[in-house]
């Protein structure tokens, strides 16, 4: 027999087992007691246990940090957004009042001459890209600052103490965690971030001042050279050339014309600009690393490090992609056809249906005119008018010569400029077999603001690719077309006609193992810069011209 207190006992716990069955559907059950967190918290809210990193940490923010890194681009996000987003303090994410300190011990240790931000932002061992400090002692990149980060580790590992948030340019001490506010560190974020004002970029064609690097040596802003990652020379020509286009170039070094735009590759090519002009770098050179990964990405690896290609292709693709990804963004400047789109009128002459092929005794086809005995009449030929826009023109050069001189050494024929742009003045047939046979006429009733001229030397067959190594002689100032062109004034509308030159590629070597380089001018004293990669100095106006120029860029007179 029980007795009385063992029978109260029983009552209170079936009581206390009867409340608890009552009470587990209810949709939102109240919160356990203090004492019952450590036994009987359910495995629902198990995962809030993650979340008790620094504000900064990323193993305790990933979770909010993924919604934002496919806009990890996005340059005008608040630092408080930015530190929110990779994770919070004790208690689900509030932000935790970080301590800031103008005098910090360890500013001495800062090593300017290693820092490099012209490569991508990745933690060099997480290899993420989220949330991402420099340190300002070796260079190197790291993730996070809480307690368990790479960055953490690596202060205490190294005896590092200074890093920079690449995104937010804020400066902590680690592992102490307090934020460095010191006008001493402004020059980093100026290297790491360019800014410029709009009376700054009005006066990037006026500046003659020298820039010079922290190892002594002097540099143009705006002529610097660039690194050949591995066979990318293509693409510093072609970077170099669209630096001379003034609207382009003033575009892209204020941000706010595209913060609209989500494209890396605007992003970067932005980013690339802002880095050739500046006047407080800390190098006389600057990388396109970052440019180059976007470029491979978004030509799905048309365009990659380590192949060589052909830069009139990849200045018309980069021009095209640019354009399409501008115009998808709510504030359309359209900068890329305001600089270099033109008109063209084109007459297609096309063989009417009535022509035959027939087989001759070699077994080739070829045309026969139905009615030629007696003369082709009109009916045999149907002509198709139309205009188009272009951003290039591409101009054919004469065949060069089968036979050696008298020396057994190969003639290398010349021709002017002026010869070659007669194709494009409405009178002169053009024969093309691709995608049918059909003689065409061309003629240009708009010129654009920027004119990109390009020569085809380079023809394929079915066994190799032949260069034309025909030289064109060309002014480098006052290309008057309208001598050679026929032009008709738009209405209300001035004819400007005349041209200057502002860059001139030209290919050295054989075909598919040559290299390039390219001229420029420097507005500012107008004088012109050879430009291969790394290697930059001045040469004279004549020797512009006696290259095997590949494509040019003339800007027109105003």
């Amino acid at each position: 027999m029980k007795s009385k207190r063992e029978h109260d006992e029983v009552s209170i716990n079936g009581e206390c087992d009867r409340k608890r069955r009552r009470r587990s559907p209810s949709p939102s059950p109240s919160p356990p007691p203090p004492s019952a967190m450590n036994g009987s918290l359910s495995s629902s809210l198990l995962p809030l246990a993650s979340y008790d990193d620094d504000e900064d940490d990323e193993n305790g923010g990933e979770v909010e940090a993924k919604g934002r890194e496919e806009n990890r681009n996005d340059q005008f996000e608040s630092d408080e957004e930015e530190e929110e987003a990779h994770g919070g303090a004790r208690g689900g994410g509030r932000r935790r009042d970080v301590e800031v300190r103008r005098d910090c011990p360890y500013l001495d240790t800062v090593n300017r001459q290693v820092l490099d931000f012209d490569f991508e932002k990745f933690c060099s061992v997480s290899l993420s890209n989220l949330n991402v400090y420099a340190c300002l002692v070796c260079g190197k990149y790291y993730q996070g600052r809480g307690l368990n980060s790479h960055a953490y580790t690596h202060s205490l590992e190294a005896g590092h103490h200074v890093y920079i948030n690449l995104r937010t340019e804020r400066v902590y001490c680690l592992p102490d965690g307090y934020e460095i506010n010191d006008p001493s560190l402004d020059d980093i974020r100026h290297v790491l971030n360019p800014r410029f004002t709009m009376d700054q970029v009005l006066q990037l064609d006026i500046n003659k001042q020298w820039s010079r690097a922290l190892d002594g040596s002097n540099y143009l802003p705006g002529m610097v050279g660039l690194n050949n990652i591995k066979e990318t020379d293509f693409v510093n020509v072609i970077i170099q050339s669209l630096m001379r286009v003034t609207p382009l170039r003033n575009f892209f070094l204020i941000p706010d014309n595209y913060k609209d735009c989500k494209s890396p590759l605007v992003q970067r090519f932005g980013e690339l600009t802002q880095k050739i002009w500046h006047a407080r770098n800390f190098k006389g050179q600057v990388s396109p690393h970052e440019f180059l990964q976007a470029v491979m990405k978004s030509s799905k690896k048309r365009f990659r490090i380590g192949a060589q290609s052909d830069p009139v292709e990849f200045m018309s693709w980069l021009l095209n992609t640019l354009h399409a990804d501008l115009k998808s963004a709510s504030n359309n400047r359209n900068i890329i056809h305001k600089c270099f789109q033109g008109e063209l009128e084109v007459i297609k002459e096309k063989i009417h249906s009535r022509a035959v092929l027939e087989n001759n005794e070699n077994g080739d086809e070829q045309v026969k005119m139905a009615g030629m005995e007696d003369g082709t009449t009109q009916d045999d030929v149907m002509l198709d008018r139309y205009r188009m826009s272009f951003l290039m023109l591409g101009l054919d050069l004469p065949p060069p010569p089968l036979f050696k001189d008298a020396l057994e050494k190969n003639i290398i024929p010349q021709v002017p400029l002026f010869n070659i742009l007669k194709k494009f003045d409405g009178i002169s047939v053009t024969e093309v077999v691709r995608p049918r046979i059909a003689r065409m006429r061309y003629r240009v009733t708009k010129l654009p603001q920027y004119m990109i001229l390009h020569m085809r030397r380079f023809t394929k067959n079915n066994f190799f690719v032949e260069k034309n190594p025909t030289l064109v002689n060309f002014p480098v100032k006052n290309l008057e077309l309208k001598d050679y062109i026929p032009l008709e004034p738009r209405k209300g509308e001035t004819l400007r006609s005349k041209y200057d030159l502002i860059a001139n590629i030209v290919h050295d070597g054989k075909p598919g193992e040559g290299v390039y380089r390219v001229f420029v001018q420097r507005k500012s004293e107008e004088l012109w810069y050879e430009m291969q990669d790394l290697h930059v100095r001045e040469t004279l106006p004549q020797m512009v011209a006696l290259s095997e120029t590949y494509m040019q860029i003339y800007e027109q007179q105003l």
